[in-house]
């Protein structure tokens, strides 16, 4: 990657294409302050925040997913877009559970994951989670067995249009929106996060999902 220096003396206009063009070129979303090393060490925050309004009513937008800045067609065109294909792998209700869980609750630990949902969980639904980009692993816990732990990525914000965690619907928004009813019973758990520490014991040890 080829890094650029935009001088002060060179007037705002100047700094807003640079990072305009920066973003266009980019294979990856990038935080304000990857674009900020990339562009010699300028203050980029005015220039995102200029571009953002700019492309506010146009066909793209500039939109900040997880801190880190992109741009991706208007929700209202995205239909225009969109290619018809078969979805070869279907989300299960299992790793819809478990991608809730993750959401709600992380960084999570798998026996964590367990205690909430009162099964055991196949390794292949974590790993169908982690192919689709959405969960990732987030390190390990620091205590005796150090478990690895799970957390969600910046594809799952792009992919559900959230900004932040703090943008996901709460308990009585998915009620209203009818999408409890599969999993009722792990939504009122997620609701309620359980202190460090206290999680309740596997109601059927035998089962796998």
């Amino acid at each position: 990657m080829i890094h650029l220096r935009v001088e002060d003396d060179q007037g705002s206009d100047d700094l807003v294409r640079a990072v305009e063009a920066t973003l266009f070129a980019a294979e990856q979303p990038m935080t304000a302050e990857e674009l900020s090393a990339h562009l010699g060490g300028a203050d980029v925050r005015e220039a995102l925040r200029q571009l953002e309004g700019h492309y506010r009513e146009r066909g793209v937008r500039l939109v900040e997913r997880g801190k880190r800045w992109q741009f991706q067609t208007a929700p209202d065109l995205a239909h225009l877009l969109r290619r018809e294909r078969e979805q070869i792998r279907k989300l299960s209700r299992a790793a819809t559970e478990v991608l809730a869980i993750v959401a709600y609750h992380e960084p999570v630990s798998r026996a964590e994951i367990e205690a909430i949902r009162g099964v055991q969980t196949s390794p292949g639904t974590l790993d169908v989670l982690m192919e689709a980009g959405w969960v990732r692993v987030a390190g390990r816990r620091e205590v005796p067995g150090r478990p690895v732990i799970y957390a969600t990525t910046p594809e799952f914000l792009s992919h559900f249009g959230l900004e932040s965690r703090r943008d996901l619907p709460g308990l009585e928004e998915l009620r209203a929106a009818g999408l409890l009813e599969p999993v009722d019973d792990v939504i009122e758990a997620l609701s309620t996060p359980e202190e460090e520490g206290e999680v309740a014991a596997l109601e059927n040890p035998g089962q796998s999902a």
